[in-house]
């Protein structure tokens, strides 16, 4: 017996973070009951219903794609914009890990596996991101000295683990930075520029973990290798 939250996301459903928030809204139903509490246990034997479909196991898929800008992060969306989704052709229901801004460029994971989607994206993991931004201005030390010592977002300090200066384009007036951070909240990395003043122009994650990009071009994916898949898992270890 597992949690149901982890069942769910077992079968490739949906993340088990996703997998909370449909029971929280009363959209599971387990064994023909609707299930609303997260400490309920559940098994493969039970019959699980999400929405009226009936909860089934399906074939793990993990990828890596180079996301092009103008591409929402998300399986689907009412505006019918493209989804990176649409970008994979595969018939398993994968989803995103995380998520990258409208305009933002970049590495970015998919999978149906939920528990592979919970290492990277829990707190508790301090998975590395790394993202070279454009800003607007010639960054200032003082700014840097800022960022480096923390800016606070949603009540909590951010410290990056790194911020180094790559170009300064004096004709342009603008900087290209690099940054690694390890948090989550959206819109990180524009807040983080735009508390000391500095707007950020263009932005691409480079890193996630010990994934990179390498020969990936915009809008570009792979599969994931087992020896890669292996290597996330460890991470849990």
């Amino acid at each position: 017996m597992e949690r149901l939250q982890k069942v769910i996301a077992q079968s490739g459903y949906a993340s088990r973070r996703k997998a909370e928030e449909l029971i929280l809204n009363n959209k599971v139903k387990v064994n023909g009951k609707v299930v609303n509490e997260l400490g309920i246990k559940a098994s493969d034997k039970d019959t699980i219903e999400i929405d009226g479909n009936i909860l089934t196991k399906e074939e793990k898929e993990y990828y890596i794609l180079n996301k092009p800008r103008g591409v929402v992060t998300t399986t689907s969306d009412e505006k019918n914009r493209k989804t990176v989704v649409d970008l994979i052709p595969t018939d398993k229901r994968i989803y995103p890990i995380g998520r990258l801004d409208y305009d933002t460029t970049g590495l970015l994971l998919l999978t149906n596996d939920g528990d592979f989607a919970n290492i990277l994206m829990h707190p508790s993991e301090k998975v590395q991101k790394v993202y070279v931004a454009k800003i607007k201005g010639i960054i200032t030390a003082e700014a840097i000295s800022k960022i480096k010592n923390g800016v606070m977002l949603d009540s909590v300090k951010v410290v990056p683990s790194r911020l180094k200066v790559k170009k300064v384009d004096k004709k342009t007036a603008t900087t290209v930075v690099q940054i690694s951070i390890q948090e989550g909240k959206n819109h990180e990395v524009k807040r983080i520029f735009d508390s000391v003043g500095f707007p950020v122009l263009k932005l691409k994650r480079e890193k996630l973990a010990f994934f990179d990009l390498k020969d990936l071009a915009s809008g570009e994916y792979r599969r994931l290798t087992p020896k890669e898949i292996a290597k996330v898992y460890s991470l849990k270890d």
